[in-house]
């Protein structure tokens, strides 16, 4: 493939990697992902969170190591490195990846909606409103998907307050004693975070529209940090809030802690906080679907407006197809088992093949 070259108007500035990591990473997991941890790490499931982060924060700095010699995105490594057909290859599994990623944040929302808000929703007509909210954000080009990410990050950061009010009946004896747990079981734990934390593996796609890419690095660890400082808020205050026993049992313990917000205006917070998460959710809907869709366009040449169109038929065939709890613990075991894989196995893979390789023709 050839050089990329985007010009200067589509670029974005360093800075708002931090909104757009941020925002890619902190979707739907949030809402449930303390059961999840517990179950294998108990009390101990907040050392789950800080250990998956630091992985977070090692993967980040292998994907810039990856293509700052690069011609552009994973798609021209893939291409230099392993061939036009080989390489094509795993590009489109990295493509079925993201599309995957869209079909499960979409779904899980819906499914949030459907238990929390209005049990009669109808799915189809739901699925189509937002499909169309993101494609119109897409056609605007990548330099307003990260403004939605950036209005995301923004006006929902108020959400994080809302873990004082569960204070007021925590127990801190919850967490202790403290190391109660081998560390097979944290790292099991630490697995179970992938859900909630990938999403940032989307920089292979958008490096080439940042300006001076590398000066980039920082702000995109910082998005991954303010990511794990918000995950252990949640956490941490589920882990004082509920009894081991009961957080086993909550589904969505976030939502579960957001009944007893008592603010004088609104007596069932809840709601709020679910229409609120529209906003955290739309932007990694919008960045997944702009990436794969992207992706597409450079392997086989076709406007990206109508690959959108193509994967918003696809998203919208698995949401309203998928309707039981087993159907969408399927979906979601699958991603985490993809994610799994992808960052624990393909990433490393890639960084030493490529480091390996430069190496090689720097002595050469």
């Amino acid at each position: 493939m050839e050089k990329i070259k985007i010009k200067e108007q589509f670029l974005v500035s360093p800075f708002l990697v931090f909104f757009l990591v941020h925002s890619v990473q902190f979707g739907i997991g949030v809402l449930g992902f303390q059961r999840i941890i517990a179950k294998t790490a108990g009390n101990d499931s907040w050392m789950a969170i800080i250990l998956a982060s630091l992985f977070v924060h090692l993967f980040i700095w292998m994907i810039y190591q990856i293509l700052k010699d690069s011609q552009g995105d994973i798609f021209s490594v893939h291409q230099s490195n392993f061939g036009k057909w080989i390489g094509g290859f795993l590009s489109c599994l990295f493509i079925v990846y993201l599309i995957f990623m869209a079909i499960v944040t979409l779904r899980g929302y819906l499914e949030v909606i459907q238990v929390w808000v209005f049990p009669e929703i109808n799915a189809w007509v739901f699925t189509i409103l937002f499909l169309l909210l993101a494609i119109y954000i897409i056609y605007g080009g990548f330099r307003v998907v990260v403004g939605i990410s950036f209005f995301s990050v923004t006006l929902t950061a108020y959400l994080l307050l809302t873990m004082v009010f569960p204070l007021e009946f925590a127990n801190m004896r919850n967490i202790l004693p403290l190391f109660d747990h081998t560390f097979k079981d944290i790292a099991m734990a630490t697995k179970d975070m992938t859900l909630t934390l990938i999403g940032f593996e989307v920089l292979f796609v958008c490096y080439p529209f940042i300006k001076e890419p590398l000066k980039s690095r920082k702000w995109a660890h910082l998005g991954a940090l303010y990511t794990t400082i918000a995950c252990l808020i949640y956490g941490v205050t589920a882990l004082v809030f509920f009894s081991e026993y009961h957080l086993e049992k909550k589904i969505w313990a976030t939502l579960s802690m957001w009944g007893i917000v008592e603010i004088p205006i609104v007596e069932r917070f809840e709601y709020i906080g679910i229409a609120s998460w529209l906003l955290v959710i739309l932007p990694n809907l919008c960045l997944t679907m702009w990436a794969s869709s992207r992706g597409i366009k450079r392997l086989f040449n076709v406007k990206q407006k109508t690959v959108v169109l193509v994967i918003s038929f696809i998203i919208l065939m698995i949401t309203g197809l998928t309707k039981s709890r087993k159907e969408i613990n399927l979906l979601i075991d699958i991603l985490s088992q993809s994610g799994t894989y992808f960052l624990l196995g393909y990433l490393p893979f890639l960084f030493l093949f490529t480091t390996i390789k430069r190496k090689i023709r720097s002595k050469q």
